[in-house]
């Protein structure tokens, strides 16, 4: 067992109860303050913990980082040292903050200035993106999307079960929880009309997704084996894949989403280390027909984690309109990255892939608006009587997420963005 995992570990910082930050997470992330500089910290309860200020006070020593790899903008640096390096560093900070520990516990003045309250912080974006793909590998995502636009005794495409489908989407545009989008607007064109029209989008959409980040490179032409996959993945966020559906359907053929996807994506801006996760990993769905030899795998590779969307209108409540779970992917990460280099494909450190829409069995479980409203022919009716079809201007789409187990939460934060009307 990895050692910062242990389920009986207790801190001596206060962890509200169903805080997803225990000390069993320690999720890595990128803050600044009024008086700070962008850097690297982590969560622990309701506060954020400096690693620059534990690095240049020796909290740190012995551990062979380099000098100033937490007072960086992004943590690809930190994450490309290694899982050997980046373990020991969690370990190391679970250690300090032991309730067994008195090193940063009973040093006032440390203690102080190490632990920010993070309402006192603001969260950025955690790492420098070169590269995103985006899988489709929600079998009930990819049926409902079947049904509804092909045949509904074919939904699935004949390569569905037989690759992890994915393409290549815009890094530049992927931001983190609370910055604000603005409508996006393009060419949409009516099944009756003759030419296509421009303009904001009518059919505005979220899609509920997790993406993991890796923290290793493979080199040009050098594929990643299933069994080696989870050594080059360092952690994984929530992932908002916006979507402008209206777009998407008029653009799509011949070659793919462009400009319905590529106005922004939004993720939970702490990364939750694939140790932490180590805990919560289930057996995912049987694959049939068997898969080629390069795709199979040992052991459990999916990941027990919970997720949830809310919708909040403009000065209205929070609306629980989704309830779905990370474990419903039917192709694991490690056959994502296994397929996404058996070509020789190279991965860069920081690069981000997100697992396609993650839609459960249950209706309630969809993790769209298109399929939670079926196309629009089943309005979701919100708690100050409005309803929704599609996301509308002035509403905020929060996701949230976290694994439990014997007693320990592991979550992810969240992702929360507010729709503004396109300029």
């Amino acid at each position: 067992m990895i050692k910062a995992n242990d389920p009986s570990l207790k801190s001596w910082v206060e962890v509200p109860k169903y805080s997803d930050f225990p000390i069993q997470n320690l999720p890595f992330g990128i803050f600044k303050t009024q008086y700070l500089d962008p850097g690297a910290g982590v969560a622990i309860g309701d506060y954020i913990l400096d690693l620059t200020y534990l690095d240049e006070n020796g909290f740190l020593d012995g551990l062979g980082l380099p000098a100033g790899i937490f007072n960086q903008q992004y943590l690809n640096t930190f994450i490309g040292l290694g899982k050997e390096t980046t373990r020991a560093v969690r370990n190391r900070i679970s250690e300090l903050l032991d309730a067994n520990n008195d090193e940063l516990r009973d040093n006032k003045p440390a203690r102080e200035i190490a632990l920010i309250p993070m309402d006192e912080a603001e969260m950025l974006m955690p790492v420098r993106v070169p590269n995103y793909t985006d899988f489709y590998s929600s079998e009930e995502h990819a049926t409902n999307v079947g049904t509804m636009f092909r045949d509904p005794d074919n939904a699935l495409l004949p390569n569905w079960k037989h690759i992890p489908v994915g393409y290549h989407g815009r890094a530049s545009s992927i931001i983190p929880s609370g910055v604000d989008i603005y409508r996006p607007k393009g060419q949409t064109k009516a099944p009756d009309a003759e030419k296509p029209t421009f303009g904001p989008s009518k059919r505005l959409d979220f899609e509920l997704e997790m993406a993991f980040i890796t923290g290793k490179e493979n080199g040009l032409g050098n594929s990643i084996s299933t069994s080696e996959a989870e050594e080059y993945i360092f952690g994984f966020v929530l992932f908002n894949d916006w979507s402008a559906r209206d777009v998407q359907v008029w653009e799509y053929v011949p070659l793919g989403p462009f400009l319905a996807k590529n106005f922004a994506s939004s993720i939970s801006p702490w990364i939750v280390t694939m140790d932490a996760l180590e805990p919560f990993r289930v057996a995912g769905p049987e694959q049939k027909p068997e898969v080629l030899p390069y795709l199979k795998y040992q052991g459990e590779k999916n990941f027990d984690v919970r997720l949830q969307v809310l919708l909040q209108p403009e000065g209205g409540a929070e609306n629980v309109i989704c309830n779905s779970n990370f474990k419903y992917m039917y192709w694991n990460v490690n056959q994502q990255l296994a397929h996404h280099t058996v070509n020789g494909c190279n991965i860069q450190v920081g690069d981000m892939y997100a697992s396609g829409t993650i839609s459960g069995p249950a209706e309630d479980s969809y993790g769209s608006m298109l399929e939670l409203a079926w196309k629009g022919t089943k309005p979701i009716k919100l708690s100050d009587g409005s309803e929704r079809k599609f996301v509308e201007d002035g509403d905020t789409v929060i996701m949230k997420g976290y694994a439990e187990k014997n007693g320990v939460r592991i979550g992810f934060g969240e992702v929360r963005t507010k729709v503004l009307p396109a300029k």
